[in-house]
């Protein structure tokens, strides 16, 4: 049997050093490891846990929770229905929790809050029988989709926010159905922002393309200040970037007064390029370019020159040789970028919020008001589908080209 110099078998040394370059090697990615689940899984998952929990209502409301367990859905609501009920707003109101509980069904049902409030104030005052003295008070107490939505909200845990954010409501039966025209907001601001971001992402594409090229085959002194010119806006403020395009943009701006001085437009004819969808498309694209230049320059410059050359000697075309020969290639520089540019276009909300107007938000725009608004159990639900998306598009990104093509640099 092998052994080592101190007597020991020699494939028990080898399994103790291997164990010994493991705990190393634990210990060296530790930190990196801690800073990933403190700042990321651990977010990820409290927004997930808030996307399904919200107790605005159900803890003011212990003597409905009680009704409703022991009633199934689509009991008829009855005197001990409105006791309770009454019980509750009493509690609503000793607690200062009218509001909070209101808030809570108005978001599946709108225009409930100051029901609440208002039913909350005069609540000791009610004497029996309480649904004849509530309905009095206000005929909505009979509104069955009131019921069901109190039914629904009793509970912390529900999926209100996700059927929501689908453009969907309770119906009085207890079931779902599609929401009024007025209010299906979320389901076309979600396929607008996902086309905005595919469009910015072609565009920052077309024009990063022959930019990364040229960067790729221009001497090193010049291609290294071209590259210092592209890395310039990451020098300066988001904020500071967006505003300069504002000035850019407007209708007295730079842009169309240099046009109107060129005679290529009247001075009533002004372009409108700030504040709309357009002007989101420009800044954005400008702001995102970089992100698609760099992976595919970092592509571009191993591509050896004499492949091209090759490809020529025996005939073949410049498109020919582009197609076949140079595109391919530069397929990992292109995804990567796609990627990158894709997934920061989804998630921007700063620069549609200042140069986008109410025709340029996206949907990162009603995450950010929902959650001004305090409203983080729906700012959390709309969060959850748009991280889903992005998800699924990087899924079927892996299936159609890869995640091992990917090259960032």
């Amino acid at each position: 049997m092998l052994t080592t110099a101190d007597g020991r078998p020699l494939k028990a040394a080898l399994a103790a050093a291997q164990a010994r370059s493991k705990r190393r090697a634990l210990f060296l990615v530790l930190p990196l490891l801690l800073f990933v689940v403190i700042s990321f899984v651990i977010p990820i998952g409290q927004m997930l846990q808030r996307s399904f929990y919200h107790d605005g209502f159900s803890k003011s409301a212990p003597a409905l929770q009680a009704w409703f367990a022991e009633n199934p859905l689509g009991t008829e609501p009855d005197e001990a229905a409105y006791a309770a009920l009454v019980a509750d707003l009493a509690l609503m109101q000793e607690t200062r929790a009218a509001g909070d509980a209101g808030t809570r069904i108005n978001y599946t049902l709108p225009g409930a809050r100051s029901l609440y409030t208002s039913a909350a104030r005069g609540a000791k005052k009610l004497e029996p029988p309480f649904k004849e003295a509530l309905l009095a008070e206000d005929a909505k107490w009979a509104d069955p989709r009131l019921w069901v939505a109190m039914r629904s909200a009793a509970s912390p845990w529900t999926a209100d926010f996700y059927m929501i954010a689908a453009d969907l409501q309770l119906a009085a039966d207890g079931g779902v159905e599609r929401a009024p025209e007025t209010q299906r907001v979320y389901v076309a601001l979600y396929i607008k922002t996902i086309f905005l971001a595919a469009l910015i992402t072609g565009i920052c594409l077309l024009l990063a393309f022959p930019i990364a090229h040229l960067l790729a085959t221009l001497p090193m002194a010049k291609a290294n200040l071209l590259l210092i010119l592209v890395l310039l806006p990451f020098w300066t403020s988001l904020l500071v970037r967006t505003t300069s395009w504002i000035v850019l943009l407007q209708d007295q701006g730079v842009i169309n007064s240099f046009l109107v001085y060129l005679g290529a437009i009247g001075d009533d004819g002004r372009l409108r390029m700030i504040y709309n969808q357009t002007g989101t498309i420009i800044v954005m694209v400008h702001i995102l370019l970089p992100f698609m230049v760099l992976p595919l320059y970092s592509v571009m410059r191993v591509i050896p020159p004499s492949y091209a050359r090759a490809a020529r000697s025996l005939g073949a075309t410049s498109w020919t040789t582009f197609r076949r020969i140079y595109l391919p290639q530069t397929l990992p520089g292109i995804g990567a970028g796609a990627l990158l540019v894709f997934i920061l276009a989804v998630g921007y909300y700063i620069t549609p919020a200042l140069v986008g107007g109410a025709d340029g938000m996206l949907y990162s725009n009603m995450i950010s008001f929902h959650m001004n608004k305090a409203n983080w159990s729906m700012a959390a639900a709309l969060a959850t589908l748009l991280l889903l998306g992005v998800l699924v598009l990087y899924w079927l990104y892996d299936r159609l080209v890869g995640i091992d093509n990917l090259k960032l640099g």
